[in-house]
């Protein structure tokens, strides 16, 4: 109970009031109930995605899309826990993922589907994910919806992103990903706003285009107050795990 009131107490103090609608489903964290809120005032109901590094699919991003009856791909170099070739609505990649072959590998999920491009894009590798990101915006890729993992230890204004390694691991240590504000610098060169970052934890931050950002009327101006610092506890501690049954019950026909 504790570490659910500490959850509740970093979402209700939070500077941006936006991150009361965090709430966690099939998410590490409160990323599920952002992701919700912020389709339903884009107006999409029902969509497509592209999330890329999943682990073994059993906690990400956008399987509570999947369970809203949306359709799209993971590009992961991990085995998936559960077998997707039964699903319609799911298509797996399972390649290591690199500077060079990211869109490509972006590009044959879009085509299997028959699609110019995807509604929501989650990206997740505990690295080199900054120039995975701009890579498929510079070829392109414009999602309504865009989920980063940021660098939660360093606040702005502080730039620190690692350096590209096409062969990059994370060793559960601080060298990972980017901060916030290199995010921020980076994506606005292509058109897009943020709105939050995830308050339960402070790993994820949540970027529409900047045409939109007018429907989130209550998210502050100042980064500062949108960013949220680290804390690295999660919620599958205090909760029943996801089982495999109840994914496959999600992603496969009748």
């Amino acid at each position: 109970m504790m570490l659910y009131q500490s959850y509740l107490d970093r979402r209700l103090k939070h500077n941006n009031s936006f991150v009361r609608y965090g709430a966690r489903v099939f998410s590490q964290a409160d990323e599920d109930g952002l992701t919700l809120e912020i389709i339903k005032r884009l107006g999409t109901s029902k969509g497509t995605f592209a999330e890329l590094g999943v682990g073994t699919g059993v906690e990400n991003n956008s399987l509570v899309l999947l369970s809203k009856g949306w359709k799209g791909f993971w590009i992961g170099v991990e085995n998936l826990a559960f077998d997707p070739s039964n699903s319609n609505r799911l298509f797996f990649i399972r390649d290591w993922v690199t500077r060079l072959n990211v869109y490509e590998l972006f590009k044959k999920g879009v085509e299997y589907f028959s699609i110019k491009d995807v509604d929501v894009l989650s990206i997740d590798f505990d690295g080199n994910d900054l120039i995975f990101c701009e890579k498929l915006l510079s070829c392109g890729c414009r999602p309504k919806l865009l989920i980063v993992e940021y660098n939660s230890k360093f606040p702005p204004p502080i730039r620190f992103s690692v350096k590209y390694d096409d062969k990059h691991e994370w060793l559960r240590d601080d060298y990972q990903g980017s901060s916030i504000q290199s995010y921020v610098d980076m994506l606005s060169k292509y058109g897009y706003s943020i709105v939050c970052c995830n308050a339960a934890t402070g790993v994820n931050a949540f970027f529409v285009k900047t045409e939109d950002i007018g429907k989130f009327p209550e998210v502050p101006n100042d980064i500062n107050d949108v960013y949220s610092d680290p804390f690295h506890l999660l919620h599958s501690h205090i909760t029943w795990p996801t089982s495999i049954k109840t994914i496959r019950r999600i992603i496969e026909d009748d």
